[in-house]
């Protein structure tokens, strides 16, 4: 089992969080309803409201953010006021997270007074509808990924992302120190990050407090990207392998070929797991580079072991028909 630290499923997401971390990428300006900042978001949905404008509301689910573009604003001036403000009044609930007016458009008073009263936040952005629908889709997905955090270090090895963990004081840091000083990156010391990313894979980050930091007991708190220079860290990796470092014990039988492979489950995905036993003498550098290549042979469909005991039974074959031949004779 991955050393946890803790899980999150259900965060709770609010539109100032939103608006705080996306606010100017999406080109956000409040217009009204501030004080339903603190909304929650619960769906990683955005929602054109063009056919429930119409009065048509069954199937309409009134927690998505809604992104109101040039379409809805023309069938909107259409209407009787008192027409527009019963149709707004349906969609604009007390569930609905927030409302985006796209491409610029001044907002019909209407949906001001509205969001205004019933405290919905009133956005404006430049972008069109279409855009806003895709990158705040994209944003959100981000967020509402199934994540986890684990104590261990995240390092890249030619190109596969290792996660190194075991007891505190095995030696976890001094290994990945000891990669990154043969060329290989970090991408987070001691907690690590780690999302679900479209149901299938896992990638690792850190947090952004101690980012490219290093804890190293005797040394103290080293900075690795100035140390060792910006091409030695990285924001983020897939999490492709699992290593565990434990103390060497006289009384555990280690694999010695390596035919049981091992996998452990973060997130419901399955990650390939090793056992890696120090002691004094073991290069544990050398080792875990050599686990990092073995992984990306398999990947292109070689295996050493696989292939060392194809060959053996082979050869216990042959012998055994060479024996049986002599003994017929």
């Amino acid at each position: 089992m991955a050393e946890l630290l803790s899980t999150r499923d259900d965060a709770v997401y609010l539109v100032q969080h939103f608006f705080e971390q996306h606010g100017k990428y999406l080109g956000l300006e409040l217009l009204a309803g501030a004080r339903g900042l603190s909304r929650k978001i619960n769906k990683a949905e955005v929602h054109r409201p063009g056919l429930s404008l119409t009065g048509y509301l069954k199937g309409f689910v009134s927690s998505r953010i809604l992104v109101i573009g040039k379409q809805e604003i023309e069938f909107l001036r259409e209407l009787e006021p008192k027409v527009r403000s019963e149709r707004l009044k349906a969609i604009l609930t007390s569930s609905t997270p927030a409302v985006i007016v796209a491409r610029g458009f001044v907002a019909p008073k209407e949906i001001v007074s509205i969001c205004e009263k019933v405290g919905v936040p009133l956005f404006r952005a430049t972008s069109t509808a279409t855009n806003l629908l895709s990158r705040i889709t994209f944003l959100l997905l981000e967020e509402f990924c199934p994540s986890v955090t684990l104590h261990g270090t995240l390092v890249e090895v030619f190109g596969v992302g290792v996660l190194i963990q075991g007891e505190s004081s095995v030696g976890k840091s001094e290994a990945a120190l000891g990669l990154i000083e043969r060329g290989h990156r970090l991408i987070s010391d001691d907690v690590v990050r780690v999302k679900k990313k479209e149901g299938s894979y896992l990638v690792g980050s850190g947090p952004e407090l101690t980012r490219h930091l290093m804890e190293i007991r005797g040394i103290g708190i080293i900075n690795v990207a100035h140390l060792y220079g910006a091409v030695c860290v990285r924001p983020d990796k897939g999490i492709d392998i699992v290593v565990k470092l434990e103390e060497w014990d006289d009384q555990h039988f280690y694999d010695r070929v390596g035919l049981d492979e091992k996998f452990i489950d973060i997130l419901g995905v399955s990650v390939p797991y090793h056992l890696l036993p120090v002691k004094p003498g073991r290069d544990v550098v050398l080792l875990l580079e050599t686990i990092a290549l073995n992984h990306r042979l398999k990947d292109m469909g070689y295996n050493s072991a696989k292939e060392f005991n194809s060959k053996l039974l082979e050869t216990i074959a042959r012998r055994q028909k060479k024996r049986l031949t002599h003994e017929t004779q």
